[in-house]
C-alpha cells in the first residue's frame, strides 16, 4: 500500500422504521467507491480511487436490533444511536426518508432527532434524500434555510410552517451552506452526484458516476413540481 495523505472521514447512516431504501442506498453505492480499501489501495488495483478524502459509512439505529425498512429486507444497524460516544463526531450526515409512517412528528424515533441535534453542528456536511429534510427540520437544524423534499409530501410538509424553513418547490436538490437536501428516493443519486463533485472533485465524480451508469439530472431538473401542480 503506498504513502497516501488522503483523510478517512465517518459518515453516519441514519436508520429509522419504515426508511426508504433506495433513499441512503442510492447514495452510498457512489458514496462507497471512496471506501478506505479504494482510497488507499495501489494505483494498480482496478477500484483505486485516486482521492484525498476517504469515507468510511457508519449505519446507525434507535437500538442494535434489525431495523424494519418500508419495502426490502431489514436493516441491521452497525450500532445504535445511544451507543455513539459523547466525544465521536461524525464528519457527514446522510438523513434518509420514507412515509409519513417513519419520519412524521408522530413516528419518528426520538432517539433519531436527539443524535442530529447532538452531530450537526460538528459535522462537516448534512445531507437529506426525499422527506429526511422534514426530519431535520424537527430537529430545528433547517431554520432560515433552503430545502427541498419530495414533492409528493411536500405541500404537507411546508404547511407546518414550524420551523422556518424556506421551501423549494421546483428543486432536484438544494444546497445552503453544509446542508444538501434532494427531492424524492432518486433524486437523491443525482445530489449525491453533485455532493462528490463538490468534495473531490469532477474527474473523481465522473468515473463513480460512469461505473453506476448514472445520467445526471441537475439542481434545477424538476419535473415532479409541475406533476404535482406545485408551481
Amino acid at each position: 500500500m503506498p504513502a497516501n495523505n488522503a483523510q478517512t472521514w465517518k459518515l453516519a447512516v441514519c436508520l429509522f422504521t419504515n426508511i426508504t431504501t433506495l433513499d441512503f442506498q442510492g447514495p452510498i453505492e457512489q458514496i462507497g467507491f471512496l471506501s478506505p480499501q479504494n482510497v488507499l489501495s495501489a494505483a494498480s488495483d482496478p477500484y483505486h480511487i485516486d482521492s484525498k478524502i476517504a469515507i468510511e459509512p457508519v449505519f446507525l439505529g434507535p437500538t442494535s436490533e434489525p431495523v424494519k425498512a418500508f419495502s426490502g429486507p431489514n436493516l441491521v444497524p452497525t450500532k445504535s444511536y445511544d451507543d455513539v460516544g459523547a466525544e465521536e463526531q461524525f464528519d457527514i450526515l446522510l438523513v434518509p426518508g420514507g412515509p409519513e409512517t417513519g419520519t412524521s412528528p408522530a413516528n419518528i424515533s426520538p432517539s433519531v432527532i436527539a443524535f442530529l441535534k447532538r452531530q450537526a453542528p460538528g459535522a462537516k456536511y448534512v445531507l437529506s434524500v426525499c422527506t429526511g429534510s422534514w426530519i431535520l427540520a424537527q430537529a430545528g437544524l433547517l431554520r432560515g434555510k433552503r430545502a427541498t423534499t419530495n414533492k409528493s409530501s411536500f405541500s404537507r410538509i411546508a404547511a407546518t410552517k414550524a420551523e422556518d424553513v424556506h421551501w423549494i418547490p421546483r428543486a432536484r436538490w438544494t444546497v445552503d451552506g453544509n446542508y444538501w437536501t434532494s427531492s424524492g428516493v432518486t433524486a437523491g443519486i443525482d445530489m449525491t452526484h453533485a455532493f462528490l463533485t463538490h468534495l473531490v472533485g469532477e474527474e473523481v465524480s465522473r468515473a463513480i458516476g460512469g461505473i453506476v451508469e448514472v445520467s445526471v439530472r441537475e439542481a434545477g431538473d424538476d419535473e415532479f413540481a409541475s406533476f404535482y401542480n406545485l408551481v
